[in-house]
């Protein structure tokens, strides 16, 4: 009895260890930690996008998909968990019109950002319920739509009057950023 007893703790702590961050592996939706999403998500980055102050000053930059077609808009980031805090998703809209957003299907905290059709910060839904109905509007007509992990525009200090620009991801080495992204667990 008393050897069993010995055993917990070290049992414990091996138990307690956490493997080095790794690499999201692309192709089977796996990041560090453990979490899984659904089989076939995958995280694409078409594009780098900048977020910029008023004057023009750098703020912070991000990979991003971009979601442009009827399908990828409804979809986007349904069912995703593991999101990396520098990687979003842009949704491009064919017309500027006040838009709408929810959280159904949506297991993870997003911040909503909606940019109007000159690509300037209109207003955000922040620290956005996971799996919730609730319609989450944007305050004027937007063109653009940001998402990212909860917390982003509170950590960036985002106000009306800000700006995104963004450029291929297969633009030339020199203009664009060219580190991995990575994983949160």
């Amino acid at each position: 009895m008393r050897r069993s007893l010995l055993l917990i703790p070290f049992l414990l702590l091996a138990a307690c260890g956490s493997p080095e961050p790794a690499e999201t592996d692309a192709g089977s939706g796996a990041t560090p930690g453990g979490c899984q999403d659904r089989p076939g998500i995958t995280y694409r980055t078409d594009a780098h996008l900048q977020f910029l102050r008023a004057d023009g000053t750098p703020i912070e930059e991000i990979a991003v998909e971009i979601v442009d077609t009827d399908s990828t808009i409804q979809r986007g980031l349904m069912d995703r968990r593991c999101i990396p805090d520098d990687w979003g998703m842009l949704f491009v809209f064919p017309d500027v019109q006040p838009r709408t957003f929810y959280m159904a299907n949506t297991p993870r905290s997003l911040d909503i950002m909606f940019f109007g059709p000159d690509s300037t910060f209109l207003n955000a839904a922040k620290y956005a319920e996971p799996l919730s109905p609730e319609v989450l509007p944007s305050e004027g007509p937007a063109r653009f739509v940001v998402e990212t992990p909860a917390g982003f525009v509170d950590r960036y200090g985002l106000v009306a009057g800000d700006r995104i620009t963004w450029s291929s991801a297969e633009a030339p080495a020199d203009s664009v950023r060219t580190d991995t992204v990575r994983v949160e667990s």
